[in-house]
């Protein structure tokens, strides 16, 4: 048995199998829905529910709280249709989307840049035309059926000869898949990936000025979209927050302080929340999104993309919103959600 879906205000319908989440048809089917962590976790992919009946699997009540669940909204990445249903999920389009691909990958390099970041390079397979949009990410396929999410911090069109596609990963201690990479992997590896994931892109029809704000390896994501500026310019102002805890986090400055020379209008400053005395540092203290708003404190005419740590993202979508003006749907964001971040609540 299947279920109808319809979108709106897209418009865009499709059917759902039986015990399937609306999510995974979407994505199965080219739909491209709103989403980040697929796991009930992050809340990315909330839409409203206006007619037919869902049942939620497990997710996190900071995702989706029973008041909300109670007067209509849903995750689609944990929602089973029980009859035919619309539902509104803004910022769909469908068209383009790039086909979802399982394919082995080859570790051609792996450069520790920072004490506990290392910058991985992989090759992608001759035989498979992989496309993606910058702000997009990668799952691996670990054992069990295990998976682990990183974003791509390289652009399409720099994917290089032979395609070469970058990760930034940072370890995590008794992580399973981090913990590899910083004790075992070596270049000549195979890793099983399967993608492209994500909706977190850059939207190209606004004139709007852009924040970009990453906290830690959620520099990646933007370093994509930044290299697609770099291809691409746009006649809109750019600022670059970058927040880290100390100096030696800061595992691409030299990266990111040439690019005001390479994108007319773009700011680059970076924040650090622990500055140590040996950091001798200058610059920007304190918490990464509070140096927005103090730079921003008016933010209705911008569009925001942040990326990062669960807190430095729901911090900066609720002060910005609450405090700043900045309109709701004008925030995007990837929040790096952890195995611990999923099961905690």
């Amino acid at each position: 048995m299947s279920f109808h879906l319809t979108l709106q205000p897209s418009g865009r319908e499709f059917w759902v199998a039986r015990d399937e989440a609306i999510l995974a048809a979407a994505i199965r089917q080219g739909i491209g829905m709103p989403y980040g962590c697929r796991d009930g976790a992050c809340g990315s992919c909330k839409s409203r529910l206006h007619s037919g009946r869902v049942i939620h699997g497990a997710h996190q009540h900071k995702a989706l709280s029973p008041t909300e669940e109670a007067s209509g909204w849903v995750l689609p990445c944990c929602a089973t249709p029980q009859t035919d249903c619309v539902v509104e999920a803004r910022g769909v389009s469908g068209v383009g989307e790039f086909a979802v691909l399982k394919m082995p990958t080859r570790v051609n390099s792996i450069a520790r840049r920072s004490a506990d970041v290392v910058v991985l390079k992989l090759q992608l397979p001759g035989n498979q035309n992989f496309q993606y949009r910058p702000g997009q990410y990668i799952d691996f396929i670990l054992s069990g059926g295990l998976r682990r999410s990183y974003s791509i911090a390289n652009a399409p069109h720099a994917l290089g000869h032979p395609p070469t596609i970058e990760l930034h990963i940072r370890h995590m201690p008794g992580g399973r898949f981090s913990d590899h990479v910083f004790a075992a992997l070596k270049p000549k590896d195979i890793l099983r990936a399967e993608g492209p994931f994500g909706s977190f892109c850059l939207r190209l029809g606004s004139a709007k000025p852009i924040i970009l704000l990453a906290s830690g390896t959620g520099l990646a994501p933007i370093k994509a979209i930044i290299e697609q500026l770099q291809a691409q310019p746009l006649d809109r102002p750019v600022a670059l927050y970058w927040g880290c805890r100390g100096r030696a986090d800061l595992y691409l400055d030299d990266w990111a302080r040439a690019l005001p020379a390479q994108i007319p209008g773009l700011r680059y400053l970076p924040v650090l929340s622990e500055p140590q005395p040996g950091d001798q540092w200058q610059g920007r203290t304190g918490l990464v999104h509070q140096a927005v708003m103090l730079d921003h404190p008016d933010l209705s005419g911008h569009e925001v993309y942040a990326c990062g740590v669960p807190a430095m993202v729901d911090a900066a979508q609720r002060d910005f919103h609450a405090l700043c003006g900045l309109p709701a749907e004008a925030f995007f964001s990837d929040a790096f959600i952890s195995e611990t971040d999923k099961h905690g609540d």
